[in-house]
Formats: C-alpha cells, sequence, structure tokens
C-alpha cells in the first residue's frame, strides 16, 4: 500500500525513462542482470530504474545508450530526468534557466546553486529541516551539479554573479569544503561569459538587504525575476517588478567589490587557510 501511495509523486519522465529502457533492453535479447553487467550497475539498479522508482544517473545512461545501441534515444531524456530530481518549487524555474541568454544572480548568505561544488551542495542539502534522506541528497545534488552546465553552454549565456562576503566566510560544510569552494570560484571567474564580485561584509544597508533574487533574459529577449524563501519559489513576470529587480542588481554591482578586487579577495582567503 505504501508503494502504491508514493507512485504518483515520481516525475513522470523517470517511468517514459525506465518504458523506453526496458523496450530498448528486450529489442537487445537482454534480461535486466545481462543489461547491469553489461554497464556496471546491479540487477536491483537497473529494475529500479525500468519500474520509474529511481532516476537514471548520467553514468548510466551513457553506458547503456552505447550497450543497447540506442543511438541517443536515452541521452535525449536525461536532462529532463536530471531536472525532475530538484526541488518541486524550482522545476519550474529551471526550465527557464537552461534557456537563458543571460542570467544575473543576488545571493547574500550561500554560494549561489550554478557555483557550488559537490561537497558543498551536499552539506546545503543534508543540513535542510525536516531532514531528507540520503537518497534525494543525493537526487538534489545531482541536480545542482547538472544545472552547471550553464556555465559552458554553447552559445554561452552572460552570466553574473554577486555572493556576500558573509556566505564566503560561514564555514558550510567544513573549513576543507569552504576551501575547495574558494578555489572553484576562482577557476569559473575565469571564464570569459562569468563575473564574479563580492558584496563586502559591514557595508551598510544596500538594495541586495531585501534578499536573494535572480533576473533573466529569455531567447526571445523577455526579462523575468524569481527569487525564493523557506522552499517557496516565485518566477515574477510583471514588467515592472522585474524592471526594480534589474534596477536593484545595477545598484548591487556598483557597491560590491569589482571582479578583479573580488578575486583577489578570494586568493587571499585560499593563501590564509
Amino acid at each position: 500500500m505504501k508503494a502504491r501511495e508514493e507512485a504518483p509523486d515520481l516525475p513522470g519522465v523517470w517511468s517514459a525513462y525506465g518504458v523506453l529502457l526496458q523496450h530498448l533492453r528486450k529489442r537487445a535479447g537482454l534480461n535486466q542482470q545481462q543489461l547491469g553487467d553489461a554497464i556496471g550497475y546491479s540487477l536491483e539498479q537497473v529494475a529500479s530504474v525500468e519500474q520509474g522508482r529511481r532516476p537514471a544517473k548520467a553514468a548510466f545512461t551513457v553506458a547503456a545508450d552505447r550497450v543497447l545501441g540506442a543511438s541517443g534515444a536515452l541521452e535525449v531524456l536525461q536532462d529532463e530526468v536530471d531536472r525532475a530530481k530538484l526541488p518541486r518549487f524550482f522545476r519550474n524555474f529551471a526550465l527557464i534557466e537552461a534557456q537563458v541568454v543571460s542570467r544575473f544572480d543576488y545571493e547574500p548568505l550561500l554560494v549561489p546553486g550554478l557555483l557550488q561544488t559537490e561537497a558543498y551542495a551536499r552539506a546545503v542539502f543534508a543540513g535542510h529541516c525536516p531532514p531528507f534522506s540520503e537518497e534525494i541528497i543525493d537526487q538534489h545534488t545531482e541536480a545542482r551539479l547538472s544545472r552547471q552546465k550553464l556555465l559552458t553552454r554553447v552559445p554561452l549565456a552572460e552570466l553574473s554573479f554577486i555572493v556576500g562576503e558573509e556566505a564566503l566566510r560561514d564555514p558550510v560544510g567544513g573549513s576543507e569544503v569552504m576551501r575547495e569552494q574558494w578555489e572553484r570560484l576562482l577557476e569559473i571567474s575565469a571564464l570569459r561569459n562569468v563575473e564574479i564580485q563580492v558584496m563586502p561584509a559591514r557595508r551598510g544597508f544596500h538594495p541586495g538587504k531585501n534578499g536573494p533574487f535572480v533576473v533573466v533574459e529569455t531567447h526571445e529577449h523577455k526579462h523575468l525575476g524569481y527569487f525564493e524563501s523557506q522552499g517557496v519559489g516565485c518566477v515574477v513576470t510583471e514588467p515592472s517588478e522585474v524592471s526594480t529587480f534589474a534596477l536593484r542588481y545595477g545598484k548591487l554591482r556598483s557597491q560590491a567589490l569589482n571582479v578583479e578586487e573580488s578575486a583577489r579577495l578570494l586568493e587571499r582567503m585560499v593563501g590564509e587557510t
């Protein structure tokens, strides 16, 4: 009874992927054990994916597509499978985010998700209240890392991040996790389509005190805003409200450290550990 009650909450794309996988496996004349042996996964893992109870990881998909001669039929579903691992409130914005030509992000208290290392992301999800299961932590972490393809996607998107100094100095996950995170920020800041600025602590009041937000421009040159709090996300479409977000972001850019100063701060933080 419990399994039947939980099934409707599972994303439909996981079930669709599983049906396709089963079809391709049978067409290839393999049973679940044989497929698992061929791609390095257990019988239970293959069965769970086919039944839509567990999402396929990218490595699983690449291996299964190759062994089954699927010609990319499974791989084209992977982005949707990964997106369905995201928290439900974020999925609509994730669809928008994947197609933007520009994205401007202000985050005062945490390193933005697109910039997080795996260890940092895992630490953030592990601290959720009420607690997530290990399986959900794994799924959310995988989905967050998958979103980072936007950093290097072709055509390149113009990406700007303003991160509060408090977020950089808060030891989420411990000192080693933070050192790795600072190094990762320096790596990303070297990308020609990415700018990272730090808002210094003790700056006084500024427009970002109202909380984090994002402004994006779509391929149709439509501007949208997004903000979230306490597990609730909101896409902002009203032009006057989006304009206010953009005005605030411009103000924050002028008050934050510039790109070079921000990089030097990160380098000092790395050097001090």
